[in-house]
């Protein structure tokens, strides 16, 4: 594997300056480790994934640990066709709880796990698949906090990378199309920038409207209330609360739902009156309803190459003309939006806004 920074290697020869890094990054370390013990689980940040222990046997099949299970979200954040695998932890005792406003609070101590994979062959899963790596949001007292692991080419472990990476990877896709990028990795500033709310670190996909789906077990966040897993307000009504639509999924009617579900999803978690693209006066998140803030006959505030020489962020019945259109088909790294997490063209993504444009009046 090469990469821009080799991940640290595990030994007993662990460079002294790595070290240093580490414990200037997590300065709480000793605070979180107190906090996890008490819970009857070391969360302190460590080396090699398989030091937490949040899998069990062949740590590259996940299988999940005690107190460690999946979720699903209902409208994925598009990142060059990679697939991913969501776990949560939950110390011993504790639970989730959902306030009346709908948001969702973990207590200290909880680990959002998220693991970056292809598909050898993406007809045929059951050939096999290699991790990339894998993504912790760890909650202690002081808020979350980012861990990168980027995992071994033989599929043992994963090491701990602060400085982000980039390597080769090959796979085919559904299609039967052979493909190929330099996938990267971010670095732990990066993932800073893309998970901010005015200015704090928040988890973007476990909310509600992302959470309340039905998988094959069913509703999981009903699932979790029978396990003792979450706090549900009394009268919580999954089929009134919030709920994203599945962007994947096409059926008559439901454009405008599936449009902006993925809008939110893979734009408004910056392109909000609270995230790092505020200044744009573009808001993408779901809850946005106002025609002109959504970028509906909006002038750039900042003009140049990234319009294209549109005037507008969108203008209805012309996706060709829109400004929004126009950067999400791009793959220039000046231009593209979103600005990480992609390389490639999201052609599924790029038909469902390109339809959505053409039929809004």
């Amino acid at each position: 594997m090469t990469a821009h920074m080799t991940p640290w290697k595990v030994t007993g020869n662990t460079p002294v300056a790595a070290i240093l890094l580490l414990a200037v990054l997590y300065t709480g370390a000793s605070s979180m480790r107190s906090q996890a013990r008490t819970a009857g689980f070391d969360m302190a940040p460590k080396m090699r994934l398989s030091d937490y222990g949040f899998f069990t046997g062949d740590l590259s099949a996940l299988h999940p640990a005690p107190r460690v299970f999946a979720y699903e979200v209902n409208a994925p954040l598009f990142s060059d066709y990679a697939e991913k695998a969501r776990f949560i932890f939950l110390p011993e005792g504790e639970k989730m709880t959902c306030n009346d406003s709908l948001s969702l609070d973990f207590p200290n101590g909880s680990v959002l796990i998220k693991n970056f994979f292809y598909f050898h062959d993406a007809e045929h899963p059951e050939n096999g698949r290699r991790i990339l790596e894998t993504r912790l949001l760890i909650k202690d007292e002081k808020g979350w906090k980012a861990l990168e692991y980027i995992w071994n080419d033989e599929q043992t472990d994963a090491v701990l990378e602060v400085a982000g990476a980039s390597f080769p990877v090959q796979w085919t896709d559904v299609s039967g199309k052979k493909r190929s990028i330099q996938y990267i990795a971010p670095n732990l500033n990066q993932c800073k920038g893309c998970h901010s709310y005015d200015g704090r670190f928040i988890p973007l996909g476990a909310t509600i409207r992302q959470l309340n789906q039905y998988p094959a077990a069913g509703n999981q966040l009903l699932s979790w209330q029978e396990s003792g897993l979450i706090d549900l307000p009394s009268g919580f009504d999954v089929s009134s609360a919030p709920r994203l639509a599945d962007y994947r999924q096409a059926s008559p009617g439901n454009i405008d739902d599936r449009a902006r579900a993925y809008l939110d999803a893979n734009c408004g978690h910056c392109h909000n009156p609270h995230g790092p693209a505020n200044t744009s006066g573009m808001f993408l998140n779901i809850t946005e309803r106002n025609p002109e803030r959504l970028g509906v006959g909006k002038a750039p505030v900042a003009a140049g190459r990234g319009s294209g020489d549109r005037k507008f962020g969108i203008v209805p019945g012309k996706p060709n003309e829109s400004i929004l259109l126009y950067r999400m088909e791009s793959d220039d790294p000046g231009i593209r939006m979103p600005e990480l997490g992609r390389q490639l063209p999201h052609q599924e993504g790029l038909d469902l806004i390109k339809t959505w444009i053409k039929e809004m009046k």
